[in-house]
């Protein structure tokens, strides 16, 4: 018999309070897969945002718009090579459940600043051509069964015309991806429609846009181009306020919550806690067993193979446990999958949630590990048994 049958053997030795502790272990590992999962997901646009693209909104809120009027001027800035203009529709297809994620725009200058988003040249050209054409971003497309050809209605729950309809009408002439190398891990689950055709049909909020996206020459110019743009509206009834995408990207998602904080408090909760249970079992588990180790002893098991084989069980314990947790969450994120997709795209655990959920299990092992260890390593066989 080995090392590591007789770490199982001792593991096991009591099911019940093995695999509660492992019950214990696996809930706190799926609650750290599930909320890092979610994270990254969230966080996938601002971690590929583009040093030199700024946007600029509304000084008081991003959801309050601003005249159309600004988008033009500010192409006239010095140092900005192009910019473009769009306006949140958002919108449902069939069902209000369905959220189909749409902003109106310019086409051209849209692409023209996101050089990432790409389509065929023939889909682009229809694109930027056709009043009524609809972009469709691949996720987005996929989840929904559209196919280039399709007419489709998107309905408006925030929006409606001047006939009162909600419904706006558009044929899918584009399905839109992100350039492999540049738009990596941030899914195409959005749609573009052409400004000026939902822009005419408005019973309220015309001529408004919600926010102006801007490339400039180089990264360097950023601060003096954000400045000239926020100064010239400065006094204003429409006030604005210029950042980087990614600085966008984060206050858009601020409106959620710090999600960061909130990974942080539930994982270390949750690790605080399984770190008492645990603990305290495996201490509880060796005193328990103080006889059998000073045996153990007696028969020449040094003292550094005592030591391996209870930190071994320590190891066995919280990765078995870890793995088992990551594993249920993957299946529950495939599950919640069809769900979410159209809002966060195809959510998956990465490489990097297990790598460092990996690294939370060996500090797990080792914090939980050593004082039982130790512990053992140091039983004197006379005292042992001494013991009654």
């Amino acid at each position: 018999m080995n090392d590591l049958t007789l770490m199982w053997k001792n593991l096991f030795r009591k099911k019940t309070r093995a695999i509660l502790l492992l019950i214990s272990i696996m809930i706190a590992f799926f609650i750290y897969a599930a909320l890092f999962t979610m994270n990254g997901a969230l966080n996938a646009g601002v971690q590929s945002a583009k040093a030199n693209r700024l946007v600029t909104v509304n000084s008081i809120n991003f959801t309050v718009s601003l005249p159309f009027a600004y988008y033009n001027r500010v192409k006239s800035v010095e140092g900005v090579v192009d910019a473009a203009h769009a306006s949140w529709f958002g919108g449902y297809y069939k069902e209000p459940v369905n959220q189909f994620q749409t902003f109106a725009t310019d086409p051209e200058a849209y692409l023209n600043v996101y050089p990432e988003l790409i389509t065929s040249p023939e889909e682009r050209a229809a694109f930027i051509n056709t009043r009524d054409c609809l972009a469709v971003g691949r996720e987005l497309a996929t989840m929904n069964q559209i196919s280039l050809g399709d007419r489709i209605p998107v309905m408006s729950n925030i929006f409606s015309k001047q006939d009162g309809s909600r419904s706006w009408e558009f044929e899918v002439c584009a399905i839109m991806d992100y350039e492999p190398e540049t738009g990596r891990d941030v899914p195409a689950n959005f749609a573009l429609m052409h400004y000026d055709y939902y822009n005419e049909a408005l019973a309220f909020n015309r001529d408004m846009l919600g926010w102006i996206v801007i490339l400039t020459e180089d990264v360097s110019v950023n601060d003096a181009v954000s400045r000239t743009i926020d100064e010239m509206f400065a006094n204003s009834p429409y006030e604005t306020e210029t950042s980087t995408e990614a600085a966008f990207g984060e206050a858009f998602l601020s409106q959620l919550g710090n999600i960061g904080l909130m990974l942080s408090l539930v994982v270390g909760a949750a690790f605080v806690t399984i770190l008492m249970i645990v603990g305290t079992t495996m201490v509880l588990a060796i005193n328990e067993r103080i006889k059998e180790i000073a045996v153990f002893k007696t028969l020449g098991f040094p003292a550094p193979r005592i030591f391996r084989m209870v930190m071994g069980e320590s190891l066995l314990l919280c990765f078995f446990g870890g793995f088992l947790g990551i594993a249920a969450a993957q299946g529950a994120i495939t599950l919640i999958n069809p769900v979410m997709k159209n809002v966060l795209g195809e959510l998956s655990i990465s490489w990097d949630a297990m790598g460092y959920g990996a690294l939370l299990m060996l500090g797990l092992s080792l914090i939980t590990g050593l004082l039982p260890a130790f512990s053992a390593m140091n039983v004197r066989i006379v005292t042992a048994f001494g013991k009654h």
